[in-house]
């Protein structure tokens, strides 16, 4: 006569990637925390750097680390930007790899070192009247756990209007 047992005794194995995503949802991760010149609310000008940053906290590039549990299967995971688009609303593209430079006073005209653009046309050939700027960031999330590791990818974005005018020179 042979044994009977119930399927439902048997332990059910943990699935470390599902409790990867357990800890990257106990995570804080939002879009970049806009910085450019220049500044919402003031008028930059056709030709002049534009300097694109974001603060770089832990919820808005990191790193951002959370744990999470089932089982036996204890997963951690860190979480970092590894690149930002800026959408400048003028149809170009901006992809930078780093924070961005906050831009100060004495940098004068220069061109930002690793996160920057220069706008060709007013903004006011837009309907708004302003360029729209959206940036996203590109969260990438790495997890060990439960004898194995793997990678997750999050985008979150934020955005932002900001004026450009032509300066007229007269003599």
């Amino acid at each position: 006569m042979g044994r009977v047992f119930w399927a439902a005794d048997e332990p059910t194995a943990v699935d470390p990637a599902v409790v990867a995503r357990q800890a990257v949802d106990k995570m804080l991760l939002r879009g970049p925390e806009i910085g450019i010149t220049p500044k919402p609310g003031r008028t930059g000008v056709i030709g002049m750097p534009v300097y694109m940053w974001t603060a770089t906290g832990p919820e808005t590039y990191g790193p951002n680390t959370a744990s999470a549990t089932a089982g036996a299967v204890t997963v951690s995971a860190v979480a970092k930007v590894s690149k930002i688009v800026w959408s400048t609303g003028d149809g170009k593209t901006v992809v930078c790899t780093t924070a961005g430079t906050p831009y100060k006073k004495s940098y004068g005209a220069e061109p930002s070192p690793d996160c920057g653009h220069r706008y060709t046309r007013p903004s006011s050939t837009e309907a708004s009247g302003k360029y729209h700027v959206t940036a996203t960031s590109t969260w990438t999330i790495d997890w060990t756990g439960g004898g194995t590791s793997g990678q997750l990818t999050e985008v979150r974005d934020s955005d932002v209007d900001i004026a450009v005018a032509e300066v007229q020179v007269v003599n």
